[in-house]
């Protein structure tokens, strides 16, 4: 499918500023800003980090999914006077109007932004963004840029889990709009399932926006608001082959079905007369895209029977019918059936269409049913799945945070008595390390002003969560991770679409070793701090009972 036209890029951006205004935060940001603004502090230069402590899914990676939606927001970031005066009306009456005032001149104009490419694996506590610039700006920036990057990461691991346990060959079809938490989840869950894996989607705006190859035929209602042969109309179609005079396609497929329940055993009684309407209608229609939802009433009795009976009659017109939807029962078994009746129809009534149908499964797919799915022999060509896809029934969040680690210049840390929650002071850099077969083995977090790691040069790290101890290792390559994309109000790298993203996904997965990609208790992969880092980390803890030179990031 093309990419977004010139008009669809800009819908997107319209899109960003209508979904993510600057109001669309947490009060307490407001306070705190106005707080720096009175003690004149709001224009220090800070740091913050947002990463998440945990992979999700007790799976042993993420994919980092929502930076372009950051930057957009990030290029938009403008109060208006509307803003101002609701914020007038909430805040303390005591606020100094002169706030207001500051509010209404805000921008991004002093913020640098730098991260992990959109689409790249990356793991629990490593920072996958940075936002520097003026104390107040960046804090009040915290809630959106959380709530850009949380659910698409999470929602596009997902999306990349199903993939695995689909494996290559089979399509999957995103189709969990109705079930989304409300218009803009679908749309998220559209545009990031794609991403991380899914070829095509339900979604028809998502299609619009992103460029997401659109798929869908019918529902159950459709069948079943059928009832006679008499409703059907028109009741002729014209051969694809130039013929003018057009078919009584009827009397056409009631021939076949006759042919086809003689070949399998079919009782004519069985068949349900409404749901061949219903068959028929569609056919006409669309005699090229014929696929129709076949376990209305029953498969082995009705639906199939009335499949094949339309199909060979549209084949016989010169069209080729697509295939047909399983979405209830044992797809499975029933797959296997229905790929034997192909077969059969093929071969008996020398039709090699029938060769090339496809089946589509669609019943309440889980990640573990999927992989099930593999397991047993199956005929299924397209998975469609829906509510586990776009809710990540399993883990509703991904829980990334948003810490300070430096105010002027000087590294900050936020020390809990939880120590999972203490977080990694100073600017930093991070890089990848990878072994002799091309597998990254080691994500390591350094000062921003220490010198990069070094391929064949062995160095020492502290693995977070690891109690202090020390390991040494020597990379056979080493990739920086980090990349500056938004500086002085501009977008400084291209912005990539839902395809270009896709393809970074499905490279960055390939490197990384099949261990880590297990669905089922993965290896951790390691995440490392330099000594330099460690060593600063270290100092801040021991001085923390006397020396105040900290700030308890919120």
């Amino acid at each position: 499918m093309a990419a977004p036209s010139s008009d669809t890029c800009e819908a997107m951006e319209r899109s960003i500023r209508e979904r993510v205004p600057p109001l669309l935060t947490d009060l307490y940001q407001f306070t705190m800003a106005y707080a720096y603004w009175r003690t004149r502090r709001h224009q220090e230069p800070a740091v913050f980090e947002l990463f998440f402590r945990d992979n999700p899914f007790g799976g042993g990676f993420t994919l980092f999914a929502g930076l372009r939606d950051c930057l957009l927001f990030l290029r938009t970031f403008r109060f208006t006077d509307e803003d101002v005066e609701f914020l007038r009306s909430v805040l303390p009456p005591a606020t100094d109007p002169g706030f207001f005032q500051f509010l209404r001149g805000l921008d991004c104009s002093g913020v640098t932004l730098r991260s992990v490419p959109e689409g790249t694996v990356v793991f629990a506590r490593e920072p996958l963004m940075e936002v520097a610039g003026p104390l107040a700006v960046v804090q009040l920036l915290e809630t959106s840029l959380l709530c850009l990057v949380n659910y698409a990461s999470l929602v596009c691991s997902n999306a990349a889990r199903f993939r695995l346990a689909a494996g290559p060959r089979r399509k999957l079809l995103e189709m969990g709009l109705r079930r989304a938490q409300g218009p803009d989840g679908g749309l998220t869950a559209s545009r990031y399932t794609h991403v991380g894996g899914f070829d095509l989607t339900s979604n028809v705006q998502a299609g619009f926006l992103f460029g997401i190859p659109v798929a869908g035929t019918m529902a159950h209602s459709y069948v079943t608001s059928f009832t006679s042969l008499e409703e059907v109309w028109p009741q002729t179609l014209v051969a694809l082959n130039g013929d003018p005079d057009p078919v009584d396609i009827i009397s056409l497929t009631k021939g076949w079905l006759s042919r086809v329940c003689e070949l399998l055993g079919g009782e004519p009684g069985k068949i349900h007369e409404g749901e061949l309407a219903a068959f028929l209608s569609y056919a006409i229609a669309y005699p090229q895209n014929f696929l129709p939802v076949i376990d209305s009433y029953s498969v082995g009795c009705s639906g199939l029977l009335n499949f094949c009976a339309v199909a060979l009659a549209l084949c016989e017109l010169g069209y080729r019918p697509v295939g047909v939807r399983l979405d209830s029962g044992d797809l499975c078994r029933q797959s296997l059936d229905v790929r034997r009746v192909f077969r059969l129809c093929s071969e008996h009534f020398s039709v090699s269409a029938f060769d090339s149908l496809i089946i589509v499964g669609t019943n309440n797919i889980t990640e573990q049913s999927m992989a099930e799915l593999n397991k047993k022999e199956n005929e299924i060509d397209v998975v469609g799945v829906g509510t586990h896809l776009v809710t990540c029934t399993r883990q509703p969040s991904l829980g990334c945070v948003y810490k300070l680690v430096e105010v002027r210049g000087k590294p900050r840390m936020k020390i809990s008595e939880d120590p999972e929650k203490s977080t990694v002071p100073g600017r930093k850099s991070v890089y990848r390390l990878v072994d002799a077969e091309g597998h990254p083995f080691l994500d390591l977090v350094s000062l921003a002003v220490e010198s990069p790691p070094e391929a064949g040069v062995s160095l020492s790290c502290y693995p977070l969560m690891c109690d202090n101890s020390c390991v040494s290792v020597i990379p056979a390559q080493v990739t920086c991770l980090r990349q500056e994309v938004f500086t002085k109000g501009q977008v400084t790298h291209p912005l990539s679409s839902a395809a270009e993203t896709r393809v970074k996904v499905q490279s960055s997965l390939q490197t990384l070793h099949p261990r880590h990609k297990r669905l089922q208790e993965p290896d951790s992969y390691t995440v490392a701090l330099s000594e330099k880092l460690h060593h600063l980390v270290t100092e801040i803890q021991k001085g923390s009972s006397s020396n105040s030179n900290f700030l308890l990031a919120n």
